[in-house]
């Protein structure tokens, strides 16, 4: 397939790490296909996106797979798609709450920096949920897969074939039963049952869910709650990862420890239960204020078992 040049997207490490913000838990529909590259597609681009090599900021370049023509389109889709056109700095954010939060400042200290949140297409990112039910990550992306090949092949890079994700109705017309078969289980109805659902909803499901943007976010969950298999996790995430709403706590096992460990000590050996989400997000807002989704999204990371094993960082210093 024809590809474009690398173009610089203008931003560095430290507002974005790609291997930070990718492959750890908000999307999963990009493959690694470098050191620090990853190949995915954003709307009806097939792109690359990669850290400089050499270069001490670590500045982000994307190439557009699709040659000359699609270069342009696709950069402004990927910023949108990397939320660049929010007035927010990640780097100033953590140092806000590393004052806030001891716990935040060891995090800071122990990784680059760069946890951001993406602005994905609501209804790519609520299917990609639906499959993230009591699931672990290797099977969510084969399950995500399976969804995406449903629609239009785009391209293939290193021999692995993309796909633009499939629209609500084309969606709502695959058999639940096909879903079971291709390892979906439980899922599969939530995936059908959800997608006609959302047809039912004004302007097929896709305004609809645009206009949550708009609502306070106790009526966006309670708005994505009514359709089937969402509950109020899944629609947190869908919330935060793709309507704007910066201060959205999706609460799992995870998030769990970290509140009662750092936030309200007091819960600490009591079982996780949905009464408790509301205090939860409540703790997290209190401690980091409007964009305290980002800074769950960075804590997360910092738990999961790779980023543990991390000595503390140490900023290369440019030698020009």
């Amino acid at each position: 397939m024809a590809s474009h040049a690398w173009e610089l997207v203008g931003v560095a490490r430290v507002e974005l790490s790609l291997p930070l913000t990718l492959p750890t838990g908000q999307t999963f529909r990009w493959r690694k296909t470098g050191a620090e590259q990853f190949t995915g597609v954003v709307g009806r681009h097939l792109l690359s996106l990669k850290h400089e090599e050499g270069d001490p900021q670590g500045h982000v370049a994307f190439l557009a797979h699709g040659g000359a023509a699609e270069a342009a389109a696709a950069g402004s889709a990927i910023r949108e798609y990397l939320n660049l056109d929010v007035a927010v700095s990640v780097a100033a954010m953590w140092q806000e709450f590393a004052a806030a939060d001891v716990a935040f400042a060891e995090l800071a200290r122990r990784l680059d920096g760069g946890v951001r949140i993406l602005k994905q297409d609501p209804v790519e990112c609520l299917f990609q949920f639906l499959c993230s039910s009591n699931n672990n990550i290797g099977r969510i992306q084969r399950m995500v897969e399976n969804l995406a090949s449903l629609g239009e092949c785009i391209g293939t890079v290193d021999g692995v074939d993309f796909y633009r994700f499939p629209g609500v109705d084309l969606l709502a017309s695959v058999s639940e039963e096909d879903l079971r078969r291709a390892g979906f289980g439980y899922r599969a109805g939530f995936v059908v049952n959800a997608a006609r659902a959302l047809r039912e909803k004004p302007g097929g499901g896709v305004t609809w869910l645009e206009s949550l943007r708009e609502m306070e976010l106790a009526e966006c969950i309670e708005a994505l709650c009514t359709l089937p298999g969402v509950g109020p996790k899944v629609a947190a995430c869908v919330a935060l990862f793709s309507l704007d709403h910066h201060h959205a706590i999706p609460v799992d096992t995870h998030v769990w420890q970290i509140a009662t460990r750092d936030l309200i000590p007091e819960l600490a050996g009591s079982r996780i239960s949905p009464k408790h989400y509301g205090r939860i997000s409540e703790a997290f807002v209190r401690r980091y204020g409007k964009y305290a989704g980002w800074a769950q999204a960075a804590l997360f990371v910092g738990e999961l078992p790779s980023q543990k094993k991390k000595e503390p960082w140490k900023r290369k210093q440019s030698t020009t």
